[in-house]
């Protein structure tokens, strides 16, 4: 089986095909949305801005083809960094746009109040893992991750969260909601714990 991983021009995709295949499982970088049907699960990572984001997946026919595929179909999909925030009603960042709406909630800018917190937030950081089974079965009661990012997911439904950190305020680490799956870090960089989320995901989408 292989996994899908979405190229729409934000992506740090050759860290996460890497990833998945030293897991032992076959990954796919793909830019046409219409061989996206070919697979059992998706992985959209992300680097950048929001609205530029939700943009190149408006303009390549990523947003019909994703809500096909993961609401309509109810296949597994994991979102990493941006890949989690455009799940959001909408972000904030650069302008007001609309996002997905798959997890009701907004995107906002973390808080410099504290003069010791810098943006972006670049770097290691513990996450207080809040439900321990599917992303982080096994993974006991915290676990530290690699973050690069400046704005944070503010889910409507607090019980779709998952893991929270702390930056200067606390924030949404990950989230998950029915077949719906996404980390606010980069798996992809997080060494051995970071494998293990991905693993986690792989083997519940097999």
């Amino acid at each position: 089986m292989a996994f899908a991983i979405i190229d729409y021009g934000m992506g740090n995709l050759t860290s996460v095909l890497n990833a998945v295949e030293s897991l032992g499982q076959r990954g796919d970088i793909i830019q046409n949305a219409n061989r996206l049907i070919d697979y059992q699960a998706v992985i959209l990572p992300g680097v950048g801005a929001f609205g530029h984001g939700i943009e190149n997946l408006r303009k390549s026919g990523w947003v019909t083809a994703l809500n096909e595929f993961v609401i309509d179909r109810g296949r597994p999909f994991l979102g990493l960094c941006l890949g989690m925030q455009l799940l959001a009603t909408s972000g904030c960042e650069h302008g007001f746009h609309q996002g997905l709406n798959w997890i009701p909630g907004i995107v906002e800018k973390l808080s410099t109040k504290h003069a010791t917190v810098r943006l972006p937030h670049i770097g290691w950081n513990e996450v207080q893992l809040i439900q321990k089974n599917s992303l982080y079965r096994k993974l006991g009661e915290s676990q530290t991750f690699y973050f690069v990012h400046s704005y944070a997911f503010h889910p409507e439904d607090k019980n779709v969260i998952t893991g929270v950190a702390s930056h200067g305020e606390k924030f949404v680490a990950s989230i998950e909601k029915d077949n719906i799956f996404a980390t606010q870090y980069h798996p992809e960089k997080s060494q051995k714990a970071g494998l293990a989320v991905l693993n986690n995901f792989l083997d519940k989408a097999a």
